[in-house]
């Protein structure tokens, strides 16, 4: 759906992006104090209100469960939607451990001297607002209403229609818990309903500062090419681990199985299990034992097919080394070492995050240097891809891109930063003629 500026405007989607532009720029001169004051009473509310969220939860996957019966979804993906009272409780200790961050605005970055009495200081601030777009995961309101408040920005959310209830709910009881601070507008967090108003969120770029999506590859280009705002995120979550020929079999045994079954669903899941030729044999029947055990579907490149042992397994296509399954699936190519792991990493990859199992200091940092990722680990599940496990807090989403932000998305991602420059009625007519020269000393 394409829409104009002129259909847009005066539309009620345009002013409810103007009316959290409007509490954009009173939230970035709050206290961190203030700020932090709110986001303990949100925290406080979820918990309070758990009744209530779990309730609209529960309407969302009745109503959900159908189209996983029928097959339109799967139920890796239904169990992203399904929240519990432990999940309530985690939803709240997340806000509440993003209160405790230092404050990421007003840091300054860097401070010049550029001639007497004229001081040029770089300093943090908030982008302004931030649109965000996802999809089944309840958990997403209060993880990204936390991180735009902490960091001084408005946020417009645009949730899944699959979790419709619940994210209203968690709207409502965070505008209400906020709405006691006269001094944070409620309208710094809106909540958007329907496929059209993301199109017209699209064209308001004089409004909105930077888009999150967080969904399909194909909505993500689908945002890129319809959109003026700058967007932030990834189209796809194609993981991998790599087992090298001097790996720890039981190491790679467990990382190999938390990537892929700990939560097959998510974008840092593993996708292609790469195994060198030279511990093929060894340590492919038992990880694909394991596999299936934990109700994992494997296919295998011929050599996988040849080194499964007793084990069975149908052959990969060139779609699968594509192929983000977010499902319990998985595909196996063996491959002839490090050099071939990272060759495939890079042409099939989708830039997120990478693993290597291997004992060697050098072929890790040689993995870790020409592999093109926001993550690159030794020795670790490819789950630890995450904001809140980085320390961050939590995460607005994972950037694959390389400008602005990469990796998970914290309080930092969502600031930049401005000059600002003091003088004591210096002109630049004094500097082009000569009349003064520049001292450019950094303080």
């Amino acid at each position: 759906m394409n829409v104009t500026k002129n259909q847009l405007e005066g539309s009620e989607v345009q002013r409810t992006v103007r009316r959290a532009r409007h509490a954009a720029h009173i939230l970035a001169a709050v206290s961190s104090e203030r700020r932090n004051d709110a986001l303990l009473a949100a925290a406080n509310a979820i918990e309070s209100r758990s009744a209530e969220i779990l309730a609209a939860n529960e309407k969302d996957c009745a109503l959900t469960s159908k189209a996983v019966e029928s097959g339109e979804m799967s139920r890796a993906l239904f169990a992203r939607l399904r929240t519990t009272e432990r999940g309530v409780v985690e939803m709240a200790a997340r806000v509440r451990e993003v209160a405790q961050l230092p404050d990421p605005l007003h840091r300054r970055l860097s401070a010049m001297e550029l001639d007497d009495k004229l001081v040029l200081y770089k300093e943090s601030c908030p982008l302004g607002v931030v649109g965000v777009v996802f999809e089944s995961r309840p958990d997403v309101v209060p993880q990204i209403a936390s991180l735009a408040l902490k960091s001084g920005n408005a946020v417009c959310l645009k949730g899944g229609a699959e979790a419709t209830e619940t994210n209203s709910v968690l709207v409502s009881i965070w505008r209400d818990a906020i709405s006691a601070f006269h001094d944070i507008p409620v309208d710094s967090v809106v909540l958007f309903h329907t496929r059209e108003d993301v199109a017209q969120i699209l064209t308001l770029n004089e409004d909105i500062d930077l888009i999150v999506p967080r969904g399909s590859n194909a909505f993500v280009n689908y945002v890129k090419k319809n959109s003026s705002i700058p967007v932030l995120g990834h189209g796809e979550g194609i993981c991998h681990v790599y087992v090298h020929e001097d790996a720890d079999l039981q190491k790679a045994y467990d990382i190999a199985l938390d990537s892929k079954i700990q939560y097959p669903a998510a974008c840092n899941a593993l996708e292609t299990l790469l195994v060198h030729r030279d511990v093929a044999r060894a340590f492919l029947p038992q990880m694909i034992a394991q596999y299936r055990a934990a109700g994992v579907e494997v296919r295998g490149c011929p050599r996988t097919m040849e080194f499964a042992g007793a084990e069975e397994v149908p052959p990969a296509t060139e779609d699968d080394w594509n192929k983000e399954y977010s499902d319990l699936i998985v595909s196996i190519k063996v491959v002839d070492g490090v050099n071939e792991a990272i060759e495939h990493i890079n042409r099939y990859g989708s830039r997120h995050t990478e693993s290597i199992v291997t004992e060697s200091h050098d072929v890790a940092a040689r993995f870790m240097e020409f592999v093109d990722a926001a993550g690159v680990y030794q020795n670790a599940s490819t789950r630890f891809s995450d904001g809140f496990r980085y320390g961050l807090g939590a995460e607005v989403g994972i950037s694959t891109g390389k400008l602005h932000a990469r990796g998970p998305v914290g309080l930092e991602g969502l600031t930049t930063y401005k000059y600002k420059l003091f003088g004591d009625g210096q002109t630049v007519a004094s500097y082009s003629k000569g009349l003064r020269t520049f001292k450019h000393r950094a303080l």
